[in-house]
């Protein structure tokens, strides 16, 4: 298996077993990615952990992408939260933000009696969950797909769009937390059933053993300090044999930035952006992502500057 330092907490790789028929991939996350984009925002424990959950979901998926862009595992609906938002890209960066209404927030807490609540109470009963694939290439359309957030936890709803939309069977399991310190760590992981061929032969057996040893993961090993990935895959599938790939780093690193915000607000009517700016000409914008200020004069993104 790959070295892996278990001071290193910050990766996602790639796994496959010798023997049972999966394609897996695991992800931890903490005082490099996650912990930051979560102490920024100050967000409520329950959401920062669904917001967690959101940048493990689109970090699995988006790391098995073979060219270069991002992934965002974006919900959004008409409940205590309104829009929520992880995004992975492909160079090893993570960002995530929540919009939430704080008075909704604490009634549904009071009425949880402090219990983590599930998507359909986040959210409301119109909530959906949209996986959108946004590639570097522009010639190349976004693609977006859509499942409705009914069941009770994010990683439950990831895969009911595995079911449905891929067609492919998979197994999700997502573990955020805060430690005493105010520290983030995070853990997940993702199995994926692999078609039989003449090579394989069938493999449903294999795929319900593999369930099997899946379904004995517990939250609290996915996302511990004491115990690297690499054990965890080797407690989970070492009698089939199991081999972690090389891992790739992930960051807290916004993609935002002042050229990318300028084609942005030049696609707005003049007259909105001579309302919005300031007295001294300046339009001042705020990065919802990693709150970074930009100041940025109205007359280089109106019709007089293009």
């Amino acid at each position: 298996m790959s070295s892996v330092s278990p001071a290193q907490d910050d990766f996602v790789a790639a796994f496959t077993s010798e023997t049972l028929p999966i394609s897996g991939r695991v992800v931890r996350m903490g005082p490099r990615s996650l912990s930051p984009i979560l102490q920024r925002h100050a967000y409520p424990d329950h959401l920062g952990e669904i917001l967690g959950e959101a940048v493990l979901l689109s970090t699995l998926i988006g790391s098995a992408m073979k060219f270069q862009g991002r992934i965002l595992a974006q919900a959004e609906g008409d409940g205590p939260v309104s829009m929520l938002v992880g995004e992975y890209n492909t160079d090893g960066s993570v960002r995530a933000y929540s919009r939430y209404e704080a008075e909704r927030w604490a009634y549904l807490e009071k009425v949880n009696r402090g219990e983590k609540p599930h998507m359909p109470q986040l959210f409301g009963p119109q909530g959906a969950l949209a996986l959108i694939i946004i590639q570097d290439d522009r010639n190349v359309q976004p693609y977006q797909g859509i499942v409705p957030l009914v069941k009770g936890s994010l990683a439950d709803c990831a895969e009911d769009y595995f079911h449905q939309s891929q067609q492919v069977q998979t197994c999700l399991a997502l573990s955020v937390k805060r430690d005493a310190a105010g520290e983030w760590h995070a853990g997940g992981m993702m199995i994926q059933k692999m078609a039989g061929d003449d090579a394989r032969g069938d493999t449903d057996e294999g795929w319900r053993e593999a369930m099997a040893l899946f379904n004995t993961l517990d939250p609290e090993e996915l996302c511990s300090e004491e115990l690297p990935a690499q054990d965890l895959l080797y407690r989970l599938f070492h009698e089939g044999g199991v081999r972690m790939q090389s891992p790739e780093p992930l960051d807290d690193n916004c993609t935002c930035n002042e050229e990318r915000l300028r084609h942005t607000l030049a696609g707005m009517p003049d007259e909105s952006l001579r309302e919005m700016a300031e007295d001294d000409g300046m339009l001042g914008v705020d990065c919802q992502f990693c709150a970074r200020h930009y100041d940025i004069p109205v007359e280089a993104v109106t019709g007089a500057a293009n």
